[in-house]
């Protein structure tokens, strides 16, 4: 059972993806913004880790940066970035930092369970 991190806001967000997540049989913690995301990091392993770009206190981007420049215990767990924002500078800046895989809002929560799995599979 592969252990995930969900850093959203958005609370219907989070509630959406945690549920979906754990019926599939993960499990998931939570973090509402991008300093709870990185309390996280450094306390539990995680397997994925999926970001909101737009967070208060750190953005998804930060996070990452973070995360990829620390020695955290997850500074190379895959890292996927849930964002509205598609202007290719917005991908570059999310590949600069280090994420593994940019997913445009809105997005079918099978496309996201797909993505995980092929995360997962990458990491084997």
């Amino acid at each position: 059972m592969a252990n995930i991190l969900i850093a959203d806001d958005e609370v219907a967000l989070r509630f959406l993806l945690r549920e979906t997540l754990v019926d599939e049989g993960y499990d998931v913690r939570e973090a509402s913004d991008g300093q709870e995301a990185i309390e996280k990091l450094t306390n539990h392993q995680f397997d994925i880790v999926i970001l909101d770009y737009m967070m208060p206190e750190k953005t998804g981007i930060e996070v990452c940066e973070w995360l990829r420049k620390s020695d955290s215990i997850n500074q190379n767990a895959p890292v996927i970035l849930l964002t509205a924002k598609t202007q290719m500078k917005d991908r570059e800046k999310a590949s600069e930092a280090g994420i593994s895989t940019y997913m445009a809002k809105p997005f079918s929560p099978f496309q996201l369970l797909d993505e995980i799995e092929l995360l997962l599979n990458r990491q084997k």
